[in-house]
């Protein structure tokens, strides 16, 4: 697979990671064996960026990552995230303290003495700008605890702002045929300072997969579900933060512009054919989704008529129902 730098980290990534939600919880119950099943097929696949965050599943993600990797020789590139162990609206929680304590934490569940990347994991936007919070990433790098940090942000303000700090080496947002906003300013800022990005919810928690009706219905356990309006977090993370029904219909016609090729995939290669992306990190809950994930990575670049059609369909369907905030 298709290698990028991520940022000025000295690793080389696979365009197409594994993101690692789905295997720690709020997508439904995915057992343990079926998540080794999962790692091992990305893996396998050519995918050597995973990522994780400390309060997917309350470690059960990190723990699972671990078990997974201890019988392969070939160690990838562990991406996990920090600070939802606190209030998540709550900026006074991120001290040096918390900070350790939720490192070390991630340290034991990984079983690794030094974390690959570290990403503030979307913390309230007072945060970004908080030098405390990184003067104390900064000796955590020190330390050899973590060898590199970033940021995982809701909006494009957030991003910009988290550029102005030089140590922050990564940038994690939500880009996908539905969320565009990233593209006009964000993406060119953090190449221009050497930033790497990775795309996450690339297909709109399933939207752009083209499997959902106005009918389709989600467990009680399952975000899409119980976060629709934002009830639990940033409403953006569920569904693109696109109404349910306008997703579905928009969806529609993204399928029609995909032709015969897999939806899910055309959805992955406009991710990784975006200028600036390092890696875009679609979960999977099943061996035959991460396989069609990775193999997103080998189609040939979408044309220029594509890619207008599906810009347009984003001004005429989505772009009036997009919040201000992104």
């Amino acid at each position: 697979m298709e290698t990028r730098p991520l940022g000025r980290t000295g690793a080389d990534v696979s365009v197409v990671g594994l993101g690692t939600w789905q295997l720690g919880g709020d997508w439904g119950d995915v057992d343990e064996a079926t998540a080794g099943d999962v790692l091992d097929a990305a893996l396998d696949a050519g995918v050597t960026l995973l990522d994780t965050a400390d309060v997917y599943g309350d470690g059960r993600s990190e723990e699972r990552i671990r078990k997974a990797l201890s019988a392969r020789p070939d160690r990838p590139f562990v991406a996990t995230k920090a600070g939802r162990r606190a209030d998540p609206f709550e900026a006074a929680q991120y001290t040096p303290e918390n900070l350790r304590a939720w490192v070390d934490r991630s340290r034991r569940n990984l079983g690794v003495e030094t974390l690959d990347l570290v990403q503030l994991h979307c913390p309230p936007t007072a945060v970004y700008s908080d030098e405390r919070v990184y003067d104390a990433l900064d000796s955590l790098v020190a330390d050899g605890a973590i060898a590199a940090y970033g940021v995982s942000v809701e909006t494009v303000a957030e991003g910009l702002t988290a550029l102005e700090h030089p140590g922050v080496q990564t940038v994690q947002v939500i880009l996908n045929v539905f969320r565009r906003k990233p593209l006009e300013e964000l993406l060119p800022a953090a190449a221009a300072r050497g930033v790497g990005i990775l795309a996450r919810v690339p297909l709109a928690s399933g939207l752009l997969s083209g499997r959902y009706t106005e009918s389709t219905t989600f467990g009680a356990d399952d975000h899409r579900n119980f976060n629709r309006n934002g009830e639990a977090f940033d409403v953006g993370e569920t569904f693109a933060g696109v109404p349910y029904d306008v997703g579905v219909a928009a969806a529609r016609e993204f399928t029609a512009i995909c032709g015969d090729r897999t939806p899910a995939q055309v959805a992955l290669r406009w991710v990784v054919q975006q200028p600036g992306v390092t890696c875009v990190i679609p979960g999977a809950r099943s061996v035959e989704q991460a396989r069609s994930n990775a193999a997103a990575a080998d189609l040939p670049p979408l044309t220029d008529t594509e890619l207008a059609d599906l810009e347009r369909l984003y001004d005429e369907r989505i772009r009036p129902h997009v919040h201000h905030r992104w």
